[in-house]
Order: structure tokens, then C-alpha cells, then sequence
């Protein structure tokens, strides 16, 4: 990763391609994305390796590598998280930073999508990217605040997802929790009603409602092996 403040002067060529990136097997998500994702990935929350902190992600395939919903669809991806739509670059302060070893950044293909028009402003590929990263981090402040109501009322479980494929191949995912359902209902009335009203409820039931996504795709993935 080479990152550098984005400038108008030293980054005037440089141009953003309209590749779709790569998406990992398992991508953090925010508040505002769960519903989208609900429709094709499982969501799960997990704790962060280095902080020991709840966030939110999208499972996209079962192991590093595998992508089972773009396997599935052969049109437009289905979704794609703000997290990758940013893909090289981040919020550094009130500035921009650019990772210029990102692929999808060159200052020769010409296909590619200028950042800066010639009066040096952000041309209509970098406003995008801005808008992204203005959802990315206000949706983080969110989901947070999402995660510490459902923690308040214990809300958060583990989850035990134990799969079998066709090829005889066994996998457990572990460090995976889900929002409780048996909790949601003996939360009383107060809580239920503020849970609705701030729209906790509504993203509560979408991560529910996601657990279906992972019978779908281990399905993609035996059918997948069997055209190997």
C-alpha cells in the first residue's frame, strides 16, 4: 500500500478505472447497507482482531478467495459494499488519502475516469468517491451506535455455522454472532417501542432474516463443484 494525500497538482493525471473490485470473502459492512445485503449475503457481526470491538460484515464466500454470490449472478453484481466501492481511498483527517498501488488507480489507461477536470475540481468519478466515503463513515457512527443498543440489552449471541459439501468437505465458521431472537422478545414494551422508533428493529430483523442467504450459498457452492 502506497497512500498519499490526494492532491489536486501531483494527482492530475490520475484516473480511476470503472472495474468492479474485488470483493473478499467476508467485507464490514454499515447501518444503511443491511437491508441490500440481507438479499444475498449473510451478515454477521464479528469482533475486530486488533480492538476486541463488534462490527458488522457481509460473508460473500466461505473461505479467503470465494466469491459465491458473484458466482450466482451473471448480470451486475448483486451488491457492493461502500467499503469496497471505496477501494484506494480513505479518510485521512478533512483530506483524502489515495492508495496509489491500488489497481483500479493509473495515470495511463485511458478508459479510466479522471479524477480532477482541468481546472483541477473534483471531476464526477472523485465526487462519487466522496459521497461514498461521507456514507462510509457517518454509517459507521451508526452501526456503532446499533451494536451498543442491541449490547445494552443482550441482544448479540453466538452463532454455530456448521457446514457439509457434496466433496465430503466439512467447515465450521467461528467468531460469528447474531442478533437474539428469543431476546428480542422479552425486551419489554419501552424498549421494543424505542428500538422501532430509532429503526434498530427494522436492521435487528434484516440480520435475521440473512441466515437464509448461507443454505443459498453453500447450494452455490456444491453446485459449483460439481461442474469442476
Amino acid at each position: 500500500m502506497k497512500l498519499e494525500a490526494l492532491d489536486c497538482e501531483t494527482h492530475a493525471e490520475l484516473r480511476l478505472s470503472r472495474r468492479v473490485p474485488d470483493i473478499p470473502h467476508f467485507v464490514e459492512i454499515v447501518a444503511s447497507e443491511f437491508v441490500s445485503a440481507a438479499t444475498c449475503c449473510p451478515i454477521f457481526f464479528t469482533k475486530s482482531p486488533e480492538t476486541g470491538a463488534f462490527y458488522v460484515g457481509a460473508l460473500f464466500g466461505f473461505k479467503p478467495g470465494e466469491n459465491l454470490v458473484a458466482a450466482g449472478n451473471s448480470g451486475p453484481p448483486a451488491f457492493i459494499p461502500l467499503d469496497r466501492q471505496r477501494a484506494g481511498f480513505f479518510v485521512s483527517g478533512d483530506h483524502i488519502a489515495v492508495d496509489l498501488d491500488d489497481p483500479r488507480l493509473s495515470s495511463s489507461e485511458q478508459s479510466a475516469e479522471q479524477l480532477f477536470d482541468s481546472d483541477g475540481q473534483p471531476a464526477p468519478a472523485l465526487r462519487q468517491i466522496q459521497r461514498q466515503l461521507t456514507a462510509l463513515v457517518e454509517g459507521k457512527h451508526e452501526t456503532d451506535i446499533f451494536i451498543n443498543d442491541l449490547l445494552k440489552l443482550k441482544l448479540i449471541e453466538p452463532i454455530d455455522v456448521s457446514l457439509r459439501f457434496d466433496d465430503g468437505e466439512q467447515m465450521t465458521l467461528e467468531g460469528l454472532y447474531t442478533v437474539s431472537l428469543d431476546g428480542l422478545a422479552e425486551i419489554d414494551d419501552a424498549d421494543a417501542l424505542r428500538l422501532f422508533r430509532n429503526g434498530h428493529l427494522q436492521l435487528a430483523y434484516a440480520i435475521n432474516a440473512s441466515l437464509k442467504q448461507v443454505a443459498v450459498l453453500a447450494e452455490r457452492r456444491n453446485r459449483l463443484l460439481a461442474e469442476i
